[in-house]
């Protein structure tokens, strides 16, 4: 009995031991694997284009997901960029959509002829390269993971400073084009949108609604060629984006993406908040 206390404070001084040791390789565990995690929290951009329209019944839970996809970034491994484009052919159906404009239609149906299918809305398009019915949740978040998985191409996009008469000027730069097919064309595009807007529909499908969207596209123009032969950099150049008075400028973002002319898939995209 005698010498239990001795023991047990030789108990207690193992134990420490273990458990300080445990601890030590815990914390250098966690150090190593730290870098591992922030480099899994890096997203890769995917462009999802929404082809909608306020004359459509159909559309506004497609409208209501592409807001989701924007605001909450849901699929791991993927920053989604978010183009709401406003297709013209509902407008003869008792409501004009104020944000439609025949080049998105022009758009879509380039898509149309790619993936040998008729314009329809709501329509989903991600990355160029697969389409379906533009509410369908899970199919987004399938092909924005498969969007999002190897190397893309490096696009950075910089706003400048306005120059007084309702443009501003950005400098955009594109890295080594990675992926694109043998004898394709990159195109370097550049995009406006617009966040916050929204109708009150009178007529039409939608009559009585009040519709909300996201990244509704206002502004859309082909600025360059990518040199697929470039050692560092396929790409740079400078844009003036003509900023319209009626659009609020705080909700504004410029994109800028790499999408090949015959195969449409969109190789590396950029956004930014444009300078109000």
């Amino acid at each position: 009995m005698k010498n239990l206390p001795a023991f047990a404070f030789r108990l207690c001084l193992a134990v420490l031991v273990i458990c300080l040791s445990f601890s030590i390789h815990s914390f250098i565990a966690a150090r190593a694997q730290a870098p591992a995690r922030a480099a899994s929290a890096d997203r890769v951009p995917v462009v999802v284009e929404l082809f909608t329209s306020e004359g459509c019944s159909s559309c506004p839970p497609a409208d209501a997901l592409l807001q989701k996809l924007q605001a909450q970034q849901p699929v791991a491994g993927a920053d989604v960029i978010a183009l709401e484009e406003h297709v013209d052919y509902w407008n003869h159906d008792g409501w004009a959509d104020p944000y439609s404009s025949p080049d998105w239609t022009l758009r879509q149906q380039d898509y149309g002829e790619f993936f040998k299918d008729d314009a329809y809305t709501p329509q989903l398009v991600v990355n160029g390269q697969s389409q379906f019915v533009g509410s369908d949740a899970r199919q987004a978040a399938r092909a924005i993971a498969q969007a999002a998985q190897g190397v893309k191409t490096e696009v950075m996009v910089t706003p400048g400073d306005a120059d007084g008469k309702g443009s501003q000027r950005v400098t955009v730069s594109v890295g080594k084009l990675v992926g694109n097919a043998s004898g394709d064309v990159a195109e370097v595009w550049l995009a406006v949108t617009e966040d916050g807007l929204h109708s009150a529909v009178s007529r039409g499908e939608n009559s009585g609604k009040v519709l909300n969207h996201v990244a509704t596209l206002r502004w859309l123009r082909k600025i360059g060629i990518a040199d697929p032969h470039g050692a560092s950099g396929s790409f740079t150049g400078e844009a003036r984006v003509k900023v319209d008075p009626h659009w609020v400028a705080e909700n504004l973002h410029v994109v800028v993406f790499v999408q090949e002319r015959k195969h449409r898939e969109i190789l590396g995209a950029a956004s930014t908040r444009i300078k109000g």
